[in-house]
């Protein structure tokens, strides 16, 4: 996707767009709310137009150690769902998820990891079930992989499965935080090149 491409959007595809972010984001925090049965506040998504370079700096940079569950979206508009968490959030979602004292985990076992990967699942679930809504086509999530590595490290890897992705990305972005702000995470939907134009074609917005 050329940055071109991404800055002549209108002011109507903007807000579609948004829109979509918004119901899907809704329906994360409460299915996430669901699982580690506390509230979560939820930042109304914001679309960035950026580098995938600089998708690490909004969890505070490149060295930042997180944990990362990513997943393929497969069908008519293929894209990439990335859902980061700073190391430490990580540590208190699990917490919570498992119903465990805050502050016992300080590294993942086996089923910790698959504690957040199905986090990861079900929030993805809940933004495509949005854009499937909107658009009328069918969206299905691959498997996810996590890691736990800086979020620049984890940046590459994903940029080079992407393989042929342009420097530049519509991300639209959303923030979960807890009531404390023990856990606070970021979710990236990011339509591969191409895709943008079949979702905003199926939303009748295109120009």
């Amino acid at each position: 996707m050329e940055k071109e491409e991404v800055l002549s959007l209108s002011p109507m595809q903007l807000d579609a767009l948004r829109e979509i972010g918004n119901i899907g984001a809704g329906n994360a925090a409460t299915a996430l709310s669901q699982i580690i049965n506390r509230k979560i506040d939820m930042s109304v998504p914001r679309l960035n137009i950026l580098p995938l370079s600089e998708v690490p700096d909004v969890v505070g940079g490149a060295d930042t150690m997180v944990a990362g569950v990513y997943l393929r979206v497969f069908g008519p508009a293929p894209s990439s769902i990335l859902f980061l968490l700073p190391r430490d959030s990580a540590f208190s979602l699990v917490d919570m998820a498992m119903g465990r004292d805050n502050g016992t985990t300080d590294v993942l076992n086996a089923m910790d990891e698959s504690a957040l990967m199905e986090i990861g699942n079900i929030l993805a679930g809940s933004f495509l079930n949005a854009l499937s809504y909107f658009t009328k086509m069918t969206l299905l999530p691959s498997l996810p992989a996590l890691a736990m590595d800086m979020a620049g490290a984890i940046l590459s890897v994903i940029l080079i499965q992407l393989g042929q992705v342009g420097d530049y990305a519509l991300v639209i972005e959303t923030e979960f935080a807890t009531e404390a702000n023990d856990v606070r995470g970021h979710f990236f939907l990011i339509p591969d090149p191409g895709s943008l134009g079949v979702i905003l074609n199926t939303l009748g917005v295109n120009e």
